[in-house]
């Protein structure tokens, strides 16, 4: 984790920003519970423990320079929140989720099988895709 930290602290120092206590808190927070779609409030609620000095202000605005960065993702589970996920760069496509309708735990599925549908989208020159996104929504194995 020291590495990645490392990294992600010379991507800030390079776009001309500190590697401040908040930001290196809220970055571990993400990165220890990187299986998480964690909100705004999920990471306040894991930083604040640590650091009850820390507003929510604070944490919203350090994702939104994250972001920003391409240090994380947002990500919308058409739940109300906004949900963020480290960018490790390995320039691949996002996975995609799976979403149970009943408890809202959120799955991710690696598989990545539209690479054959975004070459026949782009064979005739009129569009060109940079990414997509894909959510399926249904019931988990304890729901259903």
């Amino acid at each position: 984790m020291e590495k990645t930290l490392e990294k992600y602290k010379n991507s800030l120092k390079e776009e001309g920003y500190k590697f401040t206590s908040q930001r290196k808190a809220i970055l571990t927070a993400i990165l220890e519970n990187d299986h998480e779609h964690l909100s705004c409030d999920d990471i306040y609620n894991i930083v604040s423990k640590d650091y009850p000095e820390i507003g929510i202000a604070t944490v919203y605005r350090t994702l939104q320079l994250f972001e920003k960065l391409d240090i994380v993702y947002k990500v919308n589970f058409d739940d109300g929140f906004s949900r963020y996920e480290l960018n490790y760069g390995t320039g691949d496509h996002h996975h995609h989720h799976l979403i149970c309708l009943k408890c809202g735990k959120v799955l991710e599925v690696k598989l990545d099988l539209l690479d054959s549908l975004e070459r026949e989208i782009e064979k005739d020159g009129q569009f060109s895709i940079v990414d997509h996104n894909v959510k399926f929504y249904g019931f988990c194995k304890e729901c259903k």
